[in-house]
Parts: C-alpha cells; sequence; structure tokens
C-alpha cells in the first residue's frame, strides 16, 4: 500500500515499488470475482461489504426480472417465473464479464455517497456540468442536457438496486439475450415452437429499442470528447464528479472503465497513482485527487521523477488493463 511509511530513495526505486504494488494489486482484482461469485450464492458475506453484495445482488435480479417479464408477459405461473428468475439471475453471475461491470456500477455509487458526504459533491450536477449547462447552446450543452438526464435516472435506479437492460453497453446486452436463449434451450432441451417464437419476439423487441448511443456510459464519453484539448479537466473528481472522472480516467490511462474504478478501492492505490500519472497528471494534481479519494495514502519518494511513459509501461505490465 503507497502511504507514508514508505520513502524511496529515487525515481528507480518509486518504480520498483510501484511495479510490485501493481502485482500484489493484479493478485488482489484476480481474485475479486470468484469470491464474489461465491458469495453471492453463499450465505456467508462476511468478506464482502454487504452493501456492496446486495447492491449486486439487486442489480442482477433485476435484469433477470426485466428478462423474464417481457418472455411470459404475465402468462406464467409464479412457480414458473420465479423459477426462470432464479435460473437466470444464476447464469448472469457466472457471466465474468457482466458481472464485473455490474460489481464496478456498484462500487461507483459508493464512491458517489461517499463523496456527496465528505465533499458535498452532487451525485449529477458536478461543477464541470454545471459549466457545460451554462455555455451557450450548442453541442456540448446539449449532451449535457441528455447526460444529466441519464445520470439522474442512474442514480435513481441505484437507490433502488436496479439496472435497465438499455443501460448495459452493446457488448453486455448481447451476452445477455445469448444467455437468455441458453437457458431456454436448456430447459427445454429443444425449443418448442411456441417458446422459440416468444424468445425471438422478446429478442427483436429488445434489440430494436437498444441505443447506445443514449446510455449513460456512452453520454460521457461523448462529452468529454466533445471537451477536445480540454478533457483533462475531468480528471479532477471534485470537479467533474465521479462518473466523469471515471470515464476520463480509463480513456486517458487505457483501462477498461472497470478497471479505472477498481482502481480506487484501497488496495489497488498503485494502480490507481500510475493511471493518473499515464492520463497525464503531474504529482501535486495527482495528491489532490489522493486527498479526495484517499486521503490517509501518500505518493512515495520520487514519485514526481516519474515519466507518463514510464508509468503507461508498468501500468500495461499489470493484468487488468484494456
Amino acid at each position: 500500500m503507497i502511504d507514508n511509511a514508505v520513502h524511496p530513495a529515487d525515481d528507480q526505486t518509486a518504480e520498483a515499488l510501484l511495479r510490485a504494488d501493481l502485482a500484489r494489486g493484479d493478485a488482489m482484482a484476480d481474485s475479486v470475482l470468484p469470491i464474489l461469485q461465491y458469495l453471492l450464492a453463499a450465505e456467508d458475506s462476511a468478506l464482502f461489504s454487504d452493501e456492496i453484495l446486495a447492491r449486486v445482488r439487486g442489480m442482477v435480479a433485476d435484469l433477470a426480472r426485466q428478462i423474464v417479464e417481457q418472455l411470459y408477459l404475465g402468462e406464467a405461473d409464479a412457480g414458473q417465473f420465479a423459477e426462470d428468475l432464479e435460473d437466470l439471475s444464476r447464469t448472469f453471475m457466472a457471466d465474468a464479464l457482466l458481472l464485473s461491470h455490474i460489481h464496478s456500477l456498484a462500487l461507483e455509487w459508493q464512491m458517489t455517497e461517499r463523496l456527496q458526504t465528505r465533499m458535498a459533491l452532487d451525485p449529477v450536477v458536478s461543477p464541470l456540468v454545471q459549466a457545460m449547462l451554462a455555455s451557450a447552446e450548442g453541442p456540448i450543452h446539449g449532451l449535457a442536457v441528455s447526460w444529466l438526464a441519464a445520470q439522474a435516472r442512474w442514480c435513481q435506479a441505484q437507490r433502488g438496486m436496479s439496472l435497465p437492460l438499455d443501460e448495459l453497453p452493446g457488448d453486455l446486452l448481447h451476452r445477455v439475450l445469448l444467455a437468455v436463449r441458453g437457458m431456454m434451450a436448456v430447459r427445454a432441451g429443444t425449443l418448442r415452437k411456441t417458446a422459440a417464437e416468444r424468445l425471438a419476439a422478446t429478442e427483436a423487441g429488445i434489440r430494436r429499442r437498444y441505443d447506445e448511443g443514449a446510455t449513460r456510459l456512452s453520454l460521457a464519453s461523448r462529452l468529454l470528447t466533445g471537451l477536445g484539448g480540454a478533457s483533462h479537466i475531468a480528471l479532477s473528481v471534485g470537479h467533474a464528479g465521479v462518473a466523469l472522472f471515471f470515464t476520463a480516467l480509463a480513456a486517458g490511462s487505457g483501462l477498461r472503465r472497470e478497471a479505472a474504478v477498481l482502481a480506487t478501492h484501497e488496495a489497488q492505490l498503485a494502480r490507481l497513482a500510475l493511471a493518473l500519472r499515464a492520463a497525464g497528471l503531474n504529482a501535486p494534481d495527482i495528491e489532490k485527487q489522493f486527498l479526495a479519494i484517499h486521503p490517509e495514502a501518500m505518493l512515495p519518494e520520487g514519485f514526481e521523477r516519474l515519466g507518463v511513459d514510464v508509468a503507461v509501461s508498468i501500468l500495461a505490465s499489470g493484468r487488468q488493463g484494456g
């Protein structure tokens, strides 16, 4: 862990420390999903936050409920509905990519609430978003309005531990639909004509209504792209807000957004420091972000001499990259 107990003599020692800390972070990150899958299926959840587990369970169950409701349109009996809901939830929990995404959303909401309490940071209207909304009518203003609405809906969904299907990234929605198709095929052995037709109609309807460009995460990416050379201002969590900060951190560092979110865990401080440096921040600005996210942590001596290219190289040597 990066703290004030570590005082390397030079930048080479700082690099070695960061590489070692990143390796330990990799080991921890590699264990997250297997442990999470186990705890979601088990009664004992002492090793993970009850809040995170409950939120992940809630979002998984909500995804399954949306699918099953559309499959049967109220025609299934209560027993069949409950059985399909349980089976589909279990199928979703076994999908590492889907579970990683849902877990990252739970962590994002946890930080959103934490910084709202600690810094009075509004979960929807951050200072950066306020500035965008105050700008003259144009592409940025319009995107900011759309993103504001999407972020407000997401916050409301998180309070209810839910996740709308149409907020999933396109590749994950495709995996969800394939999983439903697979479950139905296994359930029936070979799909009966009526079941196959119902499944095809449900899938077609979901795909027809889906617009990835309107999702919260897509709007966030487009909003930052619209800032052009000024997009680095979103690397301040207190200015951009948690959601846009994570999107900017992922884009700037080359990490998957899920990995960027996980990097803010207390066991991933080396990854966070390296990601911020790889994204172009200097040591004083990185210290400001640590003060906001992990006020008890400190960068190692010599970190200020670590070049962006070295940070990118170290980060790429880890196993949680893009």
